[in-house]
């Protein structure tokens, strides 16, 4: 497997399930990125959920740079090889002072997919840190498999439909995945993980992409996705396009709001395959 790890951050990932801290942007670039999701999230009121911002990447020229950007895809293609589709978005936000946690969770048990080849993304356009509520993961968890989950549907839970673990998890395991604006971790899709609310001054903002490799098939609807590198032979989604970097922003938010409707619709619905 090629791509920008080494033998040692891959021989981690694998230990782990979980790879931190990944420099992918520069200073600059992670405030611009920032610049254009604050004006993003500024349409959508105060504090809009992830499933409201979400998608963004089929219709925003600067949010389909990101998903492609070089250094980013190099350090998947160590993980998932050199085919990558970047199959869904999310923008993960919390401002100062806010409620908003994510609860102990595995990424896989909604979404519908048949393989484990997927990969998270999670690069921090702001600061992250244990004081304005960073990741926290479970390393190893991911070895086990997907566990029992329960709805709870919190208000303040990020999730989609506030999903939690029924395993009891010991806060003592868990390890601060804390970032600097332009780093990047990578996640394993069925590591235990979650986030306590932001109790600081400052805004968390975390741009996190899901990857996976073209053979992976997604039981139900198929979304628009990105052929983000390499080629495919299987034909299980529909790749789009890079959007125009002059787009009218109003239409170009309108056509996010009906594609996040589907990218949740399709986690809404449970599947055996999960």
């Amino acid at each position: 497997m090629s791509g920008s790890l080494t033998d040692t951050q891959l021989q981690q990932y694998e230990r782990d399930g979980v790879l931190f801290p990944i420099p992918v942007l520069s200073s600059e670039e992670a405030s611009r990125y920032l610049q254009f999701s604050n004006e993003l999230e500024a349409h959508f009121g105060d504090h809009p959920t992830p499933a409201e911002m979400n998608q963004m990447q089929v219709h925003f020229r600067w949010a389909y740079d990101l998903v492609t950007h070089p250094k980013v895809l190099d350090a998947v293609e160590g993980v998932l090889g050199p085919n990558i589709v970047a199959w869904a978005c999310a923008l993960f936000s919390k401002g100062p002072h806010t409620a908003h946690f994510t609860s102990w969770h595995q990424d896989g048990t909604y979404w519908n997919l048949d393989s484990t080849q997927v990969a998270t993304a999670w690069i921090a356009l702001s600061k992250s840190s244990v004081a304005n509520g960073c990741m926290r993961v479970v390393p190893g968890s991911q070895t086990m498999d997907i566990q029992q989950h329960a709805d709870t549907y919190v208000d303040d839970n990020l999730l989609s439909r506030g999903q939690e673990i029924e395993v009891d998890v010991d806060e003592a395991d868990a390890v601060n995945v804390m970032l600097q604006p332009g780093e990047m971790s990578l996640h394993h899709v069925r590591i235990i993980h979650g986030s306590n609310c932001n109790g600081s001054d400052e805004k968390r903002v975390g741009y996190v992409i899901r990857y996976v490799t073209p053979e992976v098939r997604q039981h139900g609807a198929r979304l628009q996705a990105i052929l983000a590198r390499g080629q495919d032979d299987f034909d299980h989604f529909d790749f789009v396009d890079p959007p125009p970097p002059d787009r009218d922003f109003a239409g170009a938010v309108e056509d996010m709001k009906e594609s996040a409707r589907q990218a949740v619709a399709s986690v809404m619905q449970d599947s055996s395959a999960t």
